[in-house]
């Protein structure tokens, strides 16, 4: 198998940890329900339609004020509910080790606006990628052939010209069928042992 020529990053779980439970947590204080009922509605279809495009963030924080009588304004809302994630170092400093060799990386991401703004602001690492793709701007959520077409434009390659890392079987499974290079991310360790294996680190 070729080398890679870039790096395709999925966001949650690879390289930065996220819990909705703590956005409810966050929230139930200015809420009129538990945080149980809480958690179902952040991560109910009103998600999806916000994480596909569907939905702006107005019409998102609308459809959660109608869902749980929350209190505060929109501002407040997006503190509160995006402040769920937690750096994986590792990752981190695979990132920053392949930039040092000058291999171009991606973000691929199903993820909504709330949650980017807070990442970008909170996380200097997150700005030093050559790309983006996020299913809220593309229309389209992993597994779809669609947002992997995106990611083919974005960095004008294809096959095993990328290597794509996710912690998810059926978001690797879409990348290996277009004869992507695909690592499954298990433990942070494992994954940076497997991009050695394929020549990109020392």
């Amino acid at each position: 198998m070729n080398k890679p020529r870039v790096v395709v990053f999925d966001l949650g779980k690879v390289l930065v940890d996220f819990d909705y439970s703590l956005a409810a947590k966050n929230l139930c204080p200015k809420c009129k329900i538990g945080v149980t009922e809480l958690s179902t509605v952040l991560t109910s279809e009103i998600l999806y339609r916000y994480e596909t495009g569907t939905l702006s963030r107005e019409n998102f924080f609308e459809a959660i004020q109608n869902g749980t009588g929350f209190t505060g304004d929109i501002e407040g809302f997006a503190l509160l509910f995006a402040d769920i994630f937690e750096p994986i170092e590792p990752m981190v400093k695979l990132h920053e080790s392949l930039r040092k060799r000058n291999i171009p990386t991606y973000i691929f991401s199903n993820t909504n606006d709330m949650a980017i703004a807070h990442i970008r602001s909170r996380f200097p690492f997150f700005s030093k990628f050559d790309g983006y793709v996020l299913s809220y701007e593309v229309g389209a959520m992993k597994p779809d052939p669609k947002i992997y077409e995106a990611v083919e434009d974005k960095c004008k390659l294809r096959g095993a010209d990328i290597l794509y890392i996710d912690d998810r079987p059926e978001n690797i499974a879409v990348g290996a069928t277009r004869g992507w290079q695909v690592i499954l991310q298990e433990q942070p360790d494992k994954t940076v042992r497997q991009v050695q294996q394929l020549g990109l680190l020392d």
